[in-house]
């Protein structure tokens, strides 16, 4: 694999309903969506509008567990919901930012559950396999990669030495430091052993990343660095907001790339290996980007 930069997976992220809890696995399989199960399900509105912490913080509180059959979703104060894995109801059409897509709702006592804990009419939806939902042409360079109800891109990357260089200076200015989970990131890339040490967004400079499995090499191509939205500030532990985060980000992390919006990760399309499945502790390498 490629030597410039060598590293291990550290952590891998699935978030199976949109913008709730993440569930942190040791393995997972790769779709050409991204990780499986990975935002399959979206909470929507009454007119079939996608839902998130931005609007409604307490959707962080909502922690979804993955089992064989079906997911659990658990919320304070709230009865656990079961989901079949391999159920849906009625077919409908949902938007997600600007794009209009198939997904099938998951009826009656799924969209009470919501309802009642967001406190505003609401429902769940999964994402209907047959519709091919294709990220950005300008960003992928005409790739045409595929994604559910993420915000663009099948899956995003973060690097434990960029999370630790955010928290030094978050206690230099006086702040505590927080988790990877504020980042919502699916891959976290640690040091591998005996190698150089990864520097603080190394994953914003590599042209390939490449990931040793047992089934073959996966091949993953960082394709847009991640704008951040407000939801970075809310902590997942209570789902209150404060601007550290943000306030932060803005001091070292305006990105010429996207017109000077805070960035944080980088978003990545699948070019090969689907159906490989990646593991924590699974060798990765990388080129750097020369331009």
């Amino acid at each position: 694999m490629p030597s410039d930069i060598s590293a291990v997976i550290s952590r891998l992220y699935v978030y199976p309903v949109k913008s709730c809890a993440g569930v942190q696995v040791q393995d997972v399989i790769l779709t050409e969506t991204g990780l499986e199960f990975d935002r399959a399900w979206m909470v929507v509105d009454d007119k079939g509008h996608f839902l998130t912490q931005r609007e409604l913080p307490r959707m962080a509180l909502i922690k979804p567990q993955l089992r064989h059959s079906d997911m659990v979703l658990r919320a304070p104060g709230m009865l656990a919901l079961h989901i079949a894995l391999d159920q849906v109801e009625e077919p409908v059409r949902v938007q997600v930012w600007k794009d209009e897509v198939q997904a099938y709702d998951m009826g009656a006592i799924a969209a009470q559950w919501f309802t009642d804990f967001l406190g505003q009419p609401a429902r769940l939806v999964r994402f209907d396999p047959e519709h091919k939902r294709v990220c950005s042409l300008q960003w992928t360079g005409g790739v045409e990669a595929l994604n559910q109800f993420s915000d663009g891109y099948p899956l995003l990357v973060i690097s434990e030495a960029s999370l630790a260089q955010f928290n030094e200076k978050m206690v230099a200015a006086g702040s505590a430091p927080v988790g990877m989970e504020r980042f919502r990131p699916n891959i976290v890339l640690g040091d591998a052993p005996g190698d150089q040490e990864l520097a603080p967004h190394d994953e914003d400079r590599i042209e390939l990343l490449q990931i040793a499995t047992e089934q073959g090499v996966v091949e993953l191509k960082p394709v847009k660095p991640c704008p951040r939205c407000p939801i970075p500030n809310i902590d997942p532990a209570t789902a209150t907001s404060s601007p550290e985060v943000g306030d932060m980000l803005q001091t070292y992390r305006q990105d010429a790339r996207v017109n000077g919006a805070l960035t944080f990760g980088m978003n990545l399309i699948v070019l090969a290996g689907v159906d490989h499945q990646l593991k924590v502790g699974q060798a990765a390498g990388a080129s750097y980007l020369f331009e």
